[in-house]
């Protein structure tokens, strides 16, 4: 059967698409649970870095710049933390470091009257993203709604630096309804920062017993397919199990400024018979270095794998 996802709308793209097939390295640390929530990824939760696009000045305010989907991503960059009337907001400007803690956000439509009604997306009404901007800590979160529309993401310990949280979802009613927003906001999380370098690209890596390879050629401003393969002990790995209604979920950051990508597989869904080879028809905006975290369960646990593409 095929993934079923909700009707949306999308805006004109802006800059020109950059195919994402690719050969790379996957370094990566696995974790269950439907939370997603995979701290510090292969730097460890306690390594922080603050590339200088700490400073951009897209961030926090309202923007146009878009980005090209595929068979489903939502529109943006993700920098604005207003776009189209919508406009996230948060009372937590800054985070502690070295603890779980809870970051508090709404979502305010035209009418600025907070936004409770959510399409699904994916089974959920609301993905939430965090990354520091070195591009390690990723976490990746399904945060609950209170009544009165304030949602709630319980993040792993995060270690000191600047951070950017993302909320990615889709009104169910109003000017917007049908429409896929990714808004952000900057957070600092106090304390002594530790530069980390981005890794660099490669053709395959083990992740938790697995060996996942990436095929394929980056080119700027080119849309292509891209071909990701899941093998253990040398064999084909069949047995992938869904993950939020698809076999794998690729979420994308772009080094210097943190842009945000979303991307999925157009494999065909059917039970737990996934891989071992995913096909995606993606494209990413801008050249230069992009980190790709790729999400997929097997053997009953989630997997995340973090891998560095450079796009010319």
């Amino acid at each position: 059967m095929f993934t079923t996802r909700p009707a949306v709308r999308r805006r004109a793209l802006v800059a020109p698409g950059t195919a994402v097939t690719l050969a790379l390295v996957l370094a990566a640390c696995g974790s269950s649970g439907e939370s997603s929530s995979m701290p510090g990824m292969d730097h460890g939760a306690t390594a922080a870095t603050s590339p200088a696009a700490t400073g951009s000045p897209s961030k926090d305010s309202p923007s146009k710049g878009h980005m090209p989907g595929m068979d489903h991503m939502a529109g943006g960059d993700g920098l604005a933390s207003a776009e189209d009337g919508y406009r996230l907001g948060s009372p937590n400007a800054t985070l502690a470091a070295g603890e779980r803690t809870a970051y508090r956000f709404t979502v305010t439509g035209p009418d600025a009257k907070p936004v409770t009604a959510f399409a699904l997306d994916q089974t959920k009404r609301m993905h939430f993203y965090a990354i520091r901007t070195d591009l390690t800590g990723f976490q990746h979160l399904h945060p609950t709604m209170a009544a009165d529309g304030t949602w709630t993401a319980d993040l792993s310990a995060l270690a000191p630096g600047s951070w950017r949280m993302f909320a990615s979802f889709t009104p169910d009613g109003g000017a917007g309804k049908g429409t896929a927003f990714v808004l952000s906001r900057a957070v600092t999380v106090p304390g002594t920062e530790k530069r980390t370098p981005l890794p660099a690209a490669a053709a395959r890596a083990r992740v938790d017993g697995y060996t996942v390879t990436v095929q394929g050629e980056p080119m700027a401003g080119m849309s292509h397919p891209l071909t990701v393969t899941v093998t253990k002990d040398g064999r084909p790995v069949t047995t992938l199990q869904p993950y939020l209604d698809t076999y794998a979920h690729l979420t994308a950051f772009h080094e210097g400024d943190t842009a945000f990508a979303h991307l999925h597989p157009t494999t065909r869904v059917d039970g737990d018979h996934g891989g071992p080879r995913l096909a995606f028809d993606a494209e990413l905006p801008t050249a230069g270095n992009w980190r790709l975290f790729l999400q997929f369960r097997a053997g009953g646990e989630l997997h995340t794998a973090a891998l560095t593409l450079k796009v010319g």
